[in-house]
């Protein structure tokens, strides 16, 4: 056909569309097929294929398969499982396992599986992306408007593995990190009491029956110096000794040892005695001095009473250093260790936490609160820490390497620890684990991960919530091979 005479066609195709038009509205046909009607007879006259317009040949197949849901007259966003009717008393409409609910051109399916094709992966079936029991084989759009989700080989399976591509990744923000096989900063709290240090207690009494003659200006609670005096006494046992040895020291006898021993088992000073030898002279009153620096913790002396001996007249400790005794729960005992570094802090003063360590571990356990003791040592050159003061312990717990992830990495479902792993290439897959101790931002993971593995450390719910709806569409869908 000339070039005149293809003018004039078109010109009787245009003449011919605006009479269509005035009777489309009688005969139901719309806009979209009056174009689709048009396009066609203008191919026709140009010379062209009418078959490469699959678009007028698809609109007319009729849809096939089973009822896979049934959806809203009105084309709303309404969706059934099961026969329903709407509000004013009409039918929802059945939706065919074939159907395309845009009405638009549905492609050959040789053509799609070529263009799905990308690099070694392959399209195997497409689903609803409102995970609806419902897929195809081919692309397809749902009443929304919104396309089907691919499902490609060797990419999302039964086992709940997910791919998601580079961009969704991105956007929502996940985040991955390696485990790794490192020591574990974790620690144990533990509630501890100050206690004085039973070594550096010292308690003043008689080893003869005596009267007390003085007693030194000294009260509960006062700090005294080691050698301070602290009471004068008369005793007739001493003083009967006393008289002995000063004899055998005036005639240099053979029993002037054992009358020297005999006073020192009575309790009588050494600077006494080597005072009586050097003076030639004996005293009735013997002093009693302190055998150490401290503080007075009990004064039961009082001048001109007669003391029993082994009757206690003072004690007195040493507060230079003291013992916080803490209290560990049983479940705990085994991964306490003598040496451990402690920080200790007290409500009762400000300032940093004391450091230490474990000193002596108790071989007990409390019957009644299942609790073990463990005994941490501490200076105390101020007198700032006093007996009975509450301590908080922090215990430094075992150092070992072990396999850690970020606590953020573990999704724990309360029966059930889960983390996701990254398997590369955008796929991923849940794994359960067992988890142990947490400290510094990391948990221990006992079984389940090995180092070098990489988890994800964010947005672990979004990938595991997408890795169930795969598993659970898996299960309920299988794909059909729709012609």
């Amino acid at each position: 056909m000339s070039a005149f005479g293809k003018l004039t066609a078109a010109v009787l195709v245009a003449g011919t569309a605006g009479w269509v038009g005035l009777t489309a509205g009688e005969k139901g046909i719309t806009a979209a097929s009056l174009t689709e009607m048009a396009k066609m007879q203008l191919a026709l006259l140009m010379g062209n294929d009418a078959v490469a317009m699959p678009g007028a040949v698809a609109s007319q197949a009729e849809p096939t398969g089973p009822v896979i849901y049934w959806r809203h007259p009105d084309g709303l966003p309404e969706w059934s499982a099961s026969e329903q009717q709407t509000a004013d008393g009409r039918a929802f409409l059945p939706v065919l396992a074939t159907e395309d609910l845009t009405l638009g051109p549905v492609p050959e399916p040789a053509a799609e599986t070529a263009m799905a094709e990308t690099g070694e992966r392959t399209v195997l079936y497409y689903r609803n992306p409102m995970g609806l029991p419902d897929t195809s084989p081919v692309p397809k759009k749902d009443s929304m408007g919104m396309d089907y989700i691919p499902v490609y080989e060797g990419g999302d399976s039964d086992d709940g593995s997910v791919t998601v591509s580079p961009g969704k990744l991105q956007r929502t923000g996940v985040r991955t990190s390696e485990a790794v096989l490192a020591p574990l900063a974790a620690s144990l709290r533990a509630p501890g009491i100050v206690m004085l240090d039973e070594r550096k207690i010292s308690v003043i009494s008689l080893r003869a029956d005596a009267f007390i003659e003085t007693v030194a200006d000294v009260t509960t609670g006062s700090t005294i110096a080691e050698g301070a005096p602290l009471l004068t006494l008369y005793s007739p046992e001493i003083a009967a000794a006393l008289a002995q040895f000063l004899t055998d020291v005036r005639s240099e006898g053979r029993l002037r040892e054992g009358a020297r021993q005999r006073l020192e088992n009575l309790g009588v000073p050494g600077e006494v005695i080597d005072r009586i030898a050097t003076e030639g002279q004996t005293t009735v009153s013997i002093p009693i001095m302190a055998p150490r620096s401290g503080v007075v913790l009990e004064r039961m002396a009082v001048e001109g009473m007669m003391s029993e001996a082994g009757e206690t007249l003072f004690r007195i400790a040493d507060t230079s250093t003291i013992w916080v005794i803490a209290e560990v729960p049983e479940t705990a005992m085994m991964e306490v260790t003598t040496g451990a570094e402690v920080r200790v802090s007290f409500p009762g003063l400000a300032g940093e936490p004391m450091t230490g360590r474990i000193d002596t571990i108790y071989p007990e356990l409390d019957m009644m609160t299942r609790t073990g003791k463990l005994r941490i040592e501490l200076p105390n050159p101020d007198g700032l820490l006093r007996p009975n003061m509450f301590a908080d312990v922090e215990i430094m717990l075992g150092q070992a390497p072990v396999v850690q992830v970020p606590e953020g990495a573990v999704i724990d479902t309360g029966d059930r620890q889960v983390v996701i792993l990254d398997l590369g290439e955008g796929r991923f897959r849940p794994e359960p684990v067992t988890v142990g101790r947490r400290g510094g931002g990391m948990i221990e993971i006992v079984s389940g991960v090995a180092a070098g593995d990489i988890v994800v450390s964010s947005a672990t719910f979004l990938i595991d919530a997408e890795s169930n709806l795969n598993a659970a569409l898996a299960a309920l869908a299988t794909p059909e091979a729709n012609p």
